[in-house]
């Protein structure tokens, strides 16, 4: 066994093969996977393996078409068979909703040159004589899909990484793993130790535990999980062909052929959590005793759609184990706070996922950053908030549910509140419904009578948002900001270290603020702050909140100058926006700061008094408006909450919540970090590249000027859509009426105050002219849209400079 190794793979599932025959493909020879038992042990090798190319999230559809390519390539390069069976899938809509996300599916694979297309009732009951499509309003077909061999696989990816150099070790646990002073790691086992510098857990079911050995903590649960095999169905036996597999989520089963037989899984809403407190260590190939009256319900759905069914025998069942995140999503990439620990844990189709996930896992160690943004999937996206009371309730939730829409903004109820601000209780009786943004609660708006619903058309609450939306442009609104992520940088050198950090220069009066990027590894935007200079050793930097936890590795990657310090604040400091036309008016009775715009001008910053609360002033705002964002102590939101809202009722102001911010950015075309602005992207594509400074040096600023100069791939542009009954939201594909694919949404939304449905999306360069017009795919439905040469509010940023002598006339 090696001594030393360029990285140390601990499981020998279909994943930990996947990322070291990955590893070793991107020309890391000297790697190792380390394997308690036999590979396949675990979750593995009793997976019923069904693979499919379709996901909600363009990235996930495109790293599980990646997976469904490889096998394949992976057989006729290492000569081990995958036992690949794709005889296609049929998904099956039986709901409106289902429909949407199926026409929006269908669209997003149009864009990719996946194929995935619609056909008639008669093509599918050719295609799958035994199925009854009574109900179904919607048939969508994937040739592609089908299903695998769980060891074949597994043991493909072991031979072609074997083929290149890596090695592996079965029957060798783990003992332990511990960091060195210079941030390698030494793995220990009973065979030997090996130095490197990263350490991948790709452990499966003992994830938790390896994580553990490494003083981290992972958000998993495991849970039963049962599907069955039936006795040789004689109509299938006489088929020379395979039968197709059938997607039908409505009915909350999963079915196709297996032999001369059927496969049926369910995830039935009575489920079973399993080894809560730790997975035993000697759990290998065992299986749970059968319990299928669990999954009665979904057994009779699944006749009713396959009535042969009824009377096949069942030849096998299968109860085993699976390990679920909170979001039923993969926790992956490096762990923030252990320099060298990669995490690939927590997926559940694995055997659609494994090759992408394998190959983005290669690319981040050996290059610095994947290919594609999975922020989504980043474990970063969770914090020590993520308990394990909520971790059980999420993924009670997760499993029940498993075959439920995603509808976009949902916000799922399971496991909260767990995170709370002291004016949280406050917003709740102002019937205030809430959002969760990195465990916390926040507004999404204010209405006691309209409850919080989720969907793919405009929902009940959409005029509610719109009131407060026109509220902040005609008058004003109070925003709770206080998920912002916020951080103190001081010391004396404070400065030097934000400039190596960010690519734009710091402001060098104290009282200023500024805009600054921040460069990922390919030069795309890994972020986007305000930073703002209090003193002259003394700056607060402030970004998204989700992505403060991520941006945790770019800070770490630049040394910290002789008695510098950089402080989280997110959680002692809460925050609010007072902005609109009369936001000066609101806040003047509660200080004596001088807020004129001599006095206090745009992009300025202070300390004030509001209402006796001191408070940190930057007078900025989100919405385009004349506004200032207050920040004091979390002990003090209530108070200045009370005060702000009693001074704004003179001036017909009141609260707002998120959504309203969301539709107001849109209106000025302001990018969103997350949505508009990823590290997919370089700043000249997103319209940032005139925050980049070429005469300092900066974090991956060779990667930048790499690129700095080729032109765009796409651009960011604004459109108004010509739309009625649904806005766009981010995702949604762009084409050329003749259906050429032309780019993506990024985000999108209602503007209520310019009476248009807006979108943010990448377009390519020769089609983002203004006045362009391109098809975007709301609900699946080609809905026209124009390029914006401006945005269509204040496009001069007059009311943002309060300069409304010099407005035009309203538009």
């Amino acid at each position: 066994m090696r001594t030393h190794a360029q990285a140390v793979v601990i499981g020998g599932g279909v994943v930990g093969c996947s990322i070291l025959y990955h590893l070793a493909k991107l020309g890391w020879t000297e790697v190792v996977l380390l394997e308690r038992d036999e590979l396949t042990s675990g979750s593995t090798w009793h997976a019923a393996a069904n693979i499919h190319g379709l996901h909600d999230a363009t990235n996930i559809s495109r790293l599980q078409h990646y997976t469904m390519q490889l096998y394949k390539e992976l057989e006729a390069e290492t000569g081990q068979s995958c036992g690949v069976f794709q005889p296609g899938s049929l998904y099956l809509a039986q709901t409106e909703a289902r429909d949407h996300q199926l026409r929006l599916q269908e669209a997003k694979a149009r864009r990719y040159g996946m194929n995935f297309h619609e056909i008639t009732r008669d093509e599918a009951e050719r295609l799958h004589p035994l199925a009854d499509f009574d109900g179904v309003r919607r048939i969508m077909y994937e040739p592609d899909g089908g299903n695998v061999d769980p060891s074949g696989v597994t043991n493909a990816y072991a031979l072609g990484a074997r083929q290149r150099g890596a090695e592996i070790h079965r029957f060798t646990p783990v003992t332990g793993t511990e960091q060195q002073p210079d941030g390698t790691w030494i793995v220990r086992t009973a065979k030997g130790e090996i130095r490197t510098p990263w350490v991948v857990n790709a452990a499966g079911l003992w994830a938790r535990e390896v994580a553990a050995m490494a003083g981290v903590d992972l958000p998993l649960l495991p849970t039963e999980h049962q599907y069955f095999v039936t006795e040789t169905i004689p109509q299938i036996a006489g088929m020379e062909r395979r039968l197709p597999s059938l997607a039908d989520r409505d009915g909350e089963y999963y079915l196709r052929q297996e032999g001369k037989g059927l496969l049926v899984g369910a995830y039935e809403r009575d489920m079973r959590f399993w080894a809560e407190d730790g997975t035993p260590q000697d759990f290998g190939h065992e299986l749970f005793a059968d319990d299928l009256e669990r999954i009665e319900e979904n057994m009779m759905r699944a006749i009713d759609r396959v009535p042969t069914l009824e009377s096949a025998g069942i030849k096998r069942v299968i109860n085993g184990p699976m390990i679920w995140s909170p979001d039923a999503s993969a926790l992956f990439g490096p762990v923030p706070e252990r320099r060298g620990y990669f995490a690939c844990c927590g997926i559940i189709p694995g055997f659609s996922q494994n090759g992408g996930l394998g190959r983005l896992a290669a690319e981040w160690m050996v290059e610095g950053e994947p290919s594609l943004d999975l922020f989504g999937w980043d474990l970063a996206r969770f914090g020590p908030w993520a308990t394990k009371d909520f971790t059980k309730a999420r993924v009670r939730d997760q499993y029940a549910h498993r075959f439920a829409i995603h509808f976009p903004g949902e916000e799922r109820e399971a496991g909260r509140p767990v995170r709370t601000r002291p004016a949280y209780e406050m917003q709740r009786e102002m019937g205030a419904k809430f959002g969760l943004n990195y465990g916390w609660e926040h507004p999404l708006y204010f209405d006691a009578d309209t409850p919080d619903s989720a969907g793919f058309t405009r929902q009940p609450w959409w005029e509610s948002v719109g009131r407060e939306a026109r509220m902040v442009r005609e008058r004003a609104g109070i925003l709770d900001i206080s998920n912002f992520a916020k951080t103190r940088v001081a010391g004396p050198g404070a400065e030097d270290w934000l400039n190596a950090l960010l690519a734009n220069r710091m402001p060098r009066e104290v009282g200023r603020s500024c805009l600054a990027p921040l460069i990922g590894k390919r030069g795309g935007v890994a972020g986007d702050f305000t930073v703002t200079r209090l003193g002259q050793e003394e700056f607060w930097v402030i970004g998204a909140g989700a992505a403060e936890r991520f941006h945790q590795r770019f800070f770490a990657e630049v040394p910290r100058p002789a008695g510098t310090t950089v402080e989280s604040l997110t959680e002692a400091v809460c925050g609010f926006n007072v902005a609109g036309p009369r936001a000066r008016d609101l806040l003047a009775p509660l200080t004596d700061a001088d807020l004129s715009n001599a006095a206090f001008p745009f992009f300025r910053s202070r300390r004030i008094t509001v209402a006796g609360i001191d408070c940190v002033a930057i007078r900025v705002s989100f919405t385009g408006e004349l506004g200032w964002e207050l920040h004091c102590a979390a002990g003090d939101q209530v108070a200045l909450y009370t005060a702000l809202l009693e001074a704004g009722r003179a001036v017909g102001a009141g609260p707002a919540g998120s959504r309203a911010l969301m539709s107001l950015r849109l209106e000025k075309g302001y990018g969103s970090w997350g949505r508009d602005y990823s590290p997919e992207y370089r700043p000249q594509e997103s319209g940032l590249d005139g925050l980049i400074r070429r005469d300092k040096d900066f974090l991956n600023k060779p990667a930048w000027e790499a690129v700095a100069d080729a032109p765009p791939r796409e651009v960011l542009r604004l459109l108004e859509i010509d739309a009625t009954e649904a806005d766009a939201s981010g995702g949604e594909p762009v084409f050329l009426p003749d259906g050429t694919p032309a780019g993506q949404v990024s985000s999108g939304g209602y503007g209520y105050h310019v009476d248009s449905s807006l979108a943010l999306a990448y377009l390519a360069p020769e089609l983002a002219g203004p006045g362009d017009v391109v098809h975007i795919a709301i609900l699946g439905r080609p809905h026209a849209a124009r390029v914006l040469a401006e945005p269509p509010f204040d496009p001069k940023g007059l009311r943002l400079r309060d300069r409304a002598a010099e407005m035009e006339p309203a538009q």
